[in-house]
């Protein structure tokens, strides 16, 4: 489990953190939980023990180390709980907060920008897939579409075909064009939100973007590339 968490160590998380942290995961996940990010307290003095958040398919898990490090303790909230996430950027590092369902505020602070970046992100699309179910059967929507594409271009090369025998019968005759070819529509480029570009928009209507960039990858109507693309650019902003 060591070797599939090291990929959460290129964003200034710390290696002893994380490696504590495996070490008691590997007791914790149920069945079908994968972990989908980990973000590490990072405080302006040396920090010996610093708290760290887990988020997972399933839960948000709160690590707190006790006794010096030799223990820790675990608080987790399934995301059926959750009812909104928030970052806040501050001079030293994000703070990180969501409330439940119950009315109950947990933050974590002195969070590095890029993993509380991260967090919030993540835990957008799990709370998106509570709300839109639909959309974790979009691999399936894809194959079928992929399929019915497959299918209309064998039907095309068969009326090609056809039409070609059939014209090799006929007398040489004047051919007229009657069709204009449509250029495909693309999906519009995230360069602004109706008159307002990127570069004016706040980090809540940036997020809010990215995920609407998420939904259409999701079901399909964009793909992996544009998203990757999009992605790119809104990030850049933020």
């Amino acid at each position: 489990m060591k070797e599939q968490f090291k990929k959460f160590l290129n964003e200034e998380q710390d290696p002893k953190a994380i490696e504590k942290i495996t070490s008691k995961l590997s007791d914790l996940l149920m069945r079908g939980e994968e972990v989908g990010y980990i973000a590490v307290q990072k405080k302006p003095a040396i920090t010996v023990f610093p708290e760290s958040i887990v988020l997972t398919n399933k839960r948000i898990i709160i690590c707190k180390p006790k006794n010096l490090g030799l223990s820790m303790d675990f608080i987790d909230y399934t995301w059926d709980d959750i009812a909104s996430t928030f970052v806040k950027e501050n001079i030293l590092g994000s703070e990180f907060s969501f409330g439940t369902k119950t009315d109950l505020a947990i933050s974590i602070d002195y969070i590095p920008k890029i993993q509380a970046r991260k967090i919030y992100t993540y835990a957008k699309e799990q709370l998106d897939l509570l709300k839109n179910p639909v959309a974790a059967t979009a691999p399936i929507v894809e194959e079928v579409q992929e399929e019915e594409e497959e299918v209309q271009d064998e039907i095309e090369e068969v009326e090609t075909e056809e039409v070609t025998s059939f014209a090799e019968i006929l007398p040489a005759a004047p051919v007229y064009e009657t069709y204009e070819q449509i250029p495909p529509q693309q999906a519009p480029a995230p360069t602004s939100t109706g008159d307002r570009k990127l570069s004016e928009l706040s980090k809540e209507e940036l997020f809010d973007k990215l995920q609407n960039y998420k939904k259409l990858l999701d079901n399909g109507l964009i793909m992996q590339g544009e998203y990757d693309a999009y992605k790119k650019e809104i990030l850049s902003y933020m």
